[in-house]
């Protein structure tokens, strides 16, 4: 039997550094969030997010070969958590997915920095030359087509009037949210956001849901 020399095991060490890495990685994400959300991808500088993160540039990169894929993968991340919440469960009715979504936005609002920078970068990809122009067009159309899908089986269901326009009310209930997060981005003492897009999620529903009885 080998001699105990009291000193950790590699394996355990394997762990240990692994961890450490990941802790790193996870905090060059978050500051990221803060950067991009206060300065955009363009003016936003990896030798800024590395100094905040206490560590050198060179290190950040051991972790990310470029801003780019920075971007990425904040935005990654930030998708990933959205799908956990939303996509991963089918809900029983329309009206139970909207209060799901409500829940979303809720706690959307302890995470205002991700908040702000959904809304500069989304400013930004307009431009198809931007690392996330791609990014946000194939979000867009995932949540359209996820929402329209959605109000097509409520409607098939008989939860929804035969008549609507899916693809209108999904369009309309996007743009709306999307406007009301940035008006509460800009001032979030000016307004509650989950209240404001429960409110009109709401009276949308009622516009559209198939007459009792």
């Amino acid at each position: 039997m080998p001699e105990n020399t009291g000193r950790t095991p590699r394996k355990s060490a394997g762990r240990g550094s692994y961890a450490v890495g990941d802790a790193r990685r996870q905090k060059i994400l978050d500051t990221a969030v803060d950067h991009f959300g206060q300065w955009g991808f363009h003016a936003s500088s990896l030798a800024r997010i590395a100094n905040d993160c206490g560590i050198t540039q060179g290190g950040l990169l051991h972790h990310f070969r470029s801003k780019e894929d920075l971007l990425l993968s904040v935005l990654a991340q930030s998708e990933q958590h959205d799908v956990e919440r939303l996509f991963s469960v089918d809900p029983e009715s329309y009206e139970a997915y909207l209060d799901t979504l409500v829940a979303l936005i809720e706690e959307n609002t302890r995470r205002p920095g991700i908040v702000r920078m959904f809304n500069v970068l989304v400013g930004e990809s307009g431009n198809v030359g931007h690392p996330a122009h791609a990014y946000f067009k194939e979000r867009y159309a995932r949540v359209l087509r996820h929402t329209v899908d959605l109000l097509e089986q409520a409607v098939r269901r008989g939860e929804l009037r035969p008549d609507t326009d899916c693809p209108a009310v999904a369009r309309e209930h996007l743009a709306v949210m999307d406007g009301l997060q940035i008006q509460w981005a800009l001032d979030p003492s000016s307004m509650d956001m989950p209240a404001r897009v429960g409110a009109y999620l709401r009276r949308q529903y009622a516009a559209i849901a198939a007459p009792k009885g």
